[in-house]
């Protein structure tokens, strides 16, 4: 059976400082010199515009192994996956606590979710400490490297505080300041998050700086801003933001599910290559079985039977694996477990479906509702998976909302801890979890902070449940 181990071949950030920036080439991203040093000073690393793009490629490289895109090693989709209702798993591992609602501060994928995203804002602010100031660069190349760089860091601490609530609000790179901050609250990391989106969208163009869409844009920031007011109950912010991008005509829902998650896909916002030495995105790696092996993580029979009759995603986006006359299903959005395998798939951070359902969504909720249009919304998504047109009562604003809801539930899936995280900011995690497979106590809401870092800083409280 192939399981990937996550707490293999990785080391853990024993504090918040990363020596140095690693070299990455990012295919359609930038061109870096052949054998670039192992090590220079930050005077070198930011001496111009081109040294300055190595940095920023390191950002943006989909690598779970070093220095790179904080979410390369699929630990926030299996996670999340467990701890709501989407996939079960049959190893033995840490993992099984997040299903069983059994973590403890040292499981080691939940000390992964809280380094790897640090280890990137290491990464993130070291870009924005060299750049701000720096004589050697134009002031439009500032503007835009900076506005990106907030993007990628809204999305960490999005991501942090959804998963442990309040943590280190770090945005320089002082060790002697940051390796002994308190956790902020929530408000605090929310606030840091509108502030650095607010300065991307005011400063990022609509198109894409480089090639694909690896980068960021102004609709990019845009999508992360309205999902950010979604979450936050902003209802009327959140509608416009996601109408914004919709109503740009820069993005177009694919015509086969299957080419979602391709690259140059027609309704990425935000899609980052995954090239690896030996296989592609980490998800596949993960989820597709071996030929005759039992898979490490199943789909469970609740989203299984979310998924209405003649549903194109379950027959595309959930693998399906036959061992002893017994059929057993599996993730299945991400399929290209090798490097070499074609036709070339790319992460998607962002895609245009998410955002129809943040519209549909905030338009329920608005304090003037608009259900006709969330029912159209909601539709254009079911049309696409070859179903058709909701039947939810389209006076009633629980029906809609129960109509978008379970849309987010079968488009989302296995993306972004989307499921984990909509059952826990709607108020539907306890009764949802406690009737599908009970052990849910509401502590469990929150991961717990790993007991290494409290052990290296001694100002970092415990979420309740774990002490």
């Amino acid at each position: 059976m192939k399981i990937l181990s996550f707490n293999k071949n990785k080391i853990l950030a024993s504090s918040l400082l990363i020596a140095i920036l690693t070299f990455f080439s990012c295919k359609k991203l930038i061109q870096i010199p052949a054998n670039p040093p192992a090590a220079i000073t930050q005077a070198e690393q930011f001496a111009d515009s081109a040294t300055t793009m190595s940095a920023v490629a390191g950002v943006y490289t989909y690598d779970n192994q070093g220095v790179a895109f904080a979410y390369s090693d699929a630990n926030l989709t299996i996670a999340t996956g467990l701890s709501s209702d989407e996939i079960s798993y049959t190893g033995s591992s840490d993992q099984q606590q997040f299903y069983s609602y059994t973590l403890t501060p040292l499981n080691g994928e939940v000390a992964l979710l809280w380094a790897s995203p640090y280890q990137g804002l290491y990464a993130v602010n070291d870009i924005l400490n060299g750049i701000t100031g720096n004589n050697n660069l134009s002031a439009s190349f500032i503007k835009q490297i900076s506005a990106e760089m907030k993007v990628v860091r809204a999305l960490y601490y999005f991501n942090m505080v959804n998963l442990f609530g309040g943590v280190p609000l770090i945005t320089s790179t002082d060790y002697n300041t940051t390796a002994h901050l308190p956790r902020a609250s929530d408000s605090a990391i929310y606030s840091q998050v509108y502030a650095d989106l607010n300065d991307a969208t005011g400063n990022l163009p609509a198109s894409y700086p480089s090639a694909g869409r690896a980068r960021p844009n102004l609709y990019t920031a845009q999508t992360l801003l309205a999902k950010v007011n979604l979450y936050q109950g902003n209802w009327q912010a959140a509608y416009n933001e996601a109408d914004s991008v919709i109503n740009s005509g820069a993005y177009v829902l694919t015509d086969s599910l299957n080419n979602v998650f391709l690259d140059g896909s027609t309704e990425a916002i935000w899609q980052i290559p995954a090239v690896q030495s030996f296989f592609a995105t980490t998800e596949a790696y993960s989820f597709v079985p071996d030929i005759g092996a039992t898979p490490g993580y199943l789909v469970t029979p609740f989203l299984l039977n979310t998924f209405e009759p003649g549903d194109r995603r379950l027959q595309d986006w959930v693998g399906t694996t036959v061992i002893n006359n017994q059929n057993f299903y599996y993730p299945f959005k991400y399929k290209n477990v090798l490097a070499s395998s074609t036709p070339v798939e790319d992460y998607m951070i962002f895609r245009l479906a998410e955002v129809y359902l943040i519209r549909a969504e905030a338009a329920v909720k608005m304090p003037n509702p608009n259900l006709s249009s969330a029912l159209a919304d909601v539709n254009i998504i079911r049309n696409r998976a070859g179903l058709p047109n909701s039947t939810a009562d389209g006076t009633s604003q629980t029906a809609v909302l129960a109509a978008v809801l379970h849309e987010r539930q079968t488009e989302m899936c296995f993306e972004w801890g989307s499921r984990w995280f909509d059952l826990k900011r709607t108020g539907n995690a306890g009764t949802v979890l406690t009737a599908e497979k009970g052990g849910w106590q509401p502590d469990a809401a929150l991961y717990p902070i790993p007991q290494a870092q409290r052990q290296l800083n001694s100002l970092l409280t415990q979420n309740p449940g774990y002490n």
